[in-house]
C-alpha cells in the first residue's frame, strides 16, 4: 500500500515536472509586438511600466520583483494588490521623463499606450530605447485594429472593435516572455470565469431584451463643455455588450467629445462615470461630475439621472486593461441592485 502511494506521488510529481518543462519558454524568443520584432535572450529582470494596466499585469503574473519603476496612474490598483502597490516605485503619476525611465536601467519598458512610447512618443520613441539596448512593449489593445494618427481628444479610432481577446493575447505573450506560461493560462481562465459570472448576475439577456441604453463619461476639458464619452468600438462598448447594454454613442472614435444635447436625445437608462485620482481636467472629479448631472437643465431630464441610475467605476476599468473584467462585475452588480 505504501509502495503504491509513493509510486502515485512520484508519477504525479513527474507529470507536473514534464508539464512545466513543456511550457517552459525556449530562448532566444522573438515576438512581434505592434509591428516591432524583439528577440529576448532571457526573461527581462528589470522592467519599467508606463501605464497602470501594465503594472497590474506584472503583479497578476507574479512578477512584482522585476518591476523597478512605474508611472501613469489614474487611481489605486484592485484591493488584491494593495500591499504590493504600496511598495512599488513611482517615477511619476503621469508621463515620466525619458531620463527617469532610463535611470532605472531597465531591460524592458512596458507601455499601455502608443502615445507614451511610439512614433511620437511623449516619453520617447521605441527607437530611442532600442538604441540603448532596451526592449519595448506596447499593449496590443492600443495598436491592433486601431489608428492613432488623428489629433483629436478621442484617443484615436478603431477599425476593428475592441475585444477582451486582446487582453488574453497580451497575458499569453507576456507570460511567454517571462517564462511563466502556466500563470498566464491560469489568469486568463480566471478572467473568463469572472466575466461569465458577472453576466449572469446582471441578467444580460433581460437587459438586451429591454434594449437598455448606457453612456460612459470619462472626463471633460470643461465641466460644462462637451464630455468625453465612449464610442461604440472601444473597451466600454465591449463592456456594454457583455452586459446586454447598448452604448448610445455611435462612432468608432474611442473617446469623442459629444454634446449633452445629443446624448440626452438618446435618453440613456444608465450613465457610467469614471472615478480617478488624476486632476488634469475639471471633470476628473467624480463629485463635480455628479453635481453637474443632477443640476444641469439638459442632463437632469435624462432617465438615467431621474432614476438615479448613476454607476461609478474606476477610470482604469474603462480603458483596455485587466480592469475591464472589474467593470463588467461592478456595473452588472449595481444594475442588479437597481432592479
Amino acid at each position: 500500500m505504501t509502495y503504491k502511494l509513493i509510486s502515485s506521488t512520484l508519477c504525479a510529481t513527474l507529470g507536473l515536472t514534464l508539464s512545466s518543462a513543456a511550457l517552459a519558454t525556449q530562448y532566444p524568443l522573438t515576438i512581434d509586438n505592434c509591428g516591432l520584432k524583439n528577440t529576448y535572450q532571457h526573461a527581462p529582470e528589470r522592467v519599467v511600466t508606463i501605464g497602470q494596466h501594465e503594472t497590474e499585469l506584472m503583479l497578476a503574473l507574479g512578477l512584482k520583483d522585476k518591476v523597478v519603476g512605474t508611472s501613469v496612474w489614474f487611481g489605486h490598483l484592485p484591493q488584491a494588490y494593495a500591499k504590493e502597490e504600496a511598495t512599488l516605485k513611482r517615477l511619476s503619476d503621469n508621463s515620466p521623463s525619458f531620463e527617469a525611465v532610463v535611470g532605472q536601467m531597465p531591460e524592458l519598458v512596458a507601455a499601455q499606450y502608443t502615445y507614451h512610447v511610439g512614433p511620437q512618443g511623449e516619453v520617447a520613441t521605441r527607437g530611442q530605447f532600442e538604441d540603448l539596448g532596451v526592449h519595448t512593449w506596447i499593449s496590443p489593445s492600443d495598436c491592433v485594429g486601431k489608428s492613432v494618427t488623428d489629433s483629436s481628444n478621442s484617443d484615436g479610432a478603431r477599425s476593428v472593435p475592441y475585444s477582451v481577446d486582446l487582453i488574453y493575447q497580451e497575458v499569453t505573450e507576456m507570460a511567454k516572455i517571462f517564462n511563466v506560461e502556466p500563470r498566464g493560462k491560469e489568469l486568463n481562465q480566471q478572467l473568463a470565469q469572472r466575466i461569465e459570472k458577472a453576466q449572469l448576475a446582471a441578467n444580460s439577456k433581460a437587459l438586451r431584451a429591454q434594449n437598455a441604453k448606457v453612456v460612459f463619461w470619462f472626463s471633460s476639458s470643461r465641466l460644462k463643455g462637451d464630455p468625453w464619452v465612449a464610442g461604440n468600438s472601444g473597451a466600454p462598448a465591449w463592456i456594454a455588450s457583455a452586459l446586454g447594454l447598448k452604448n448610445v454613442v455611435d462612432t468608432n472614435q474611442e473617446w469623442p467629445a459629444v454634446s449633452w444635447e445629443t446624448i440626452a436625445s438618446d435618453n440613456p437608462d444608465y450613465i457610467v462615470l469614471a472615478k480617478m485620482d488624476r486632476r488634469l481636467y475639471p471633470a476628473d472629479d467624480i463629485e463635480k461630475k455628479i453635481e453637474f448631472l443632477k443640476n444641469d437643465p439638459v442632463t437632469k431630464q435624462m432617465k438615467a439621472i431621474k432614476n438615479n441610475h448613476i454607476i461609478v467605476v474606476p477610470a482604469m476599468s474603462l480603458n483596455p486593461s485587466l480592469g475591464n473584467v472589474e467593470a463588467v462585475e461592478e456595473i452588472g452588480q449595481q444594475i442588479g441592485q437597481f432592479k
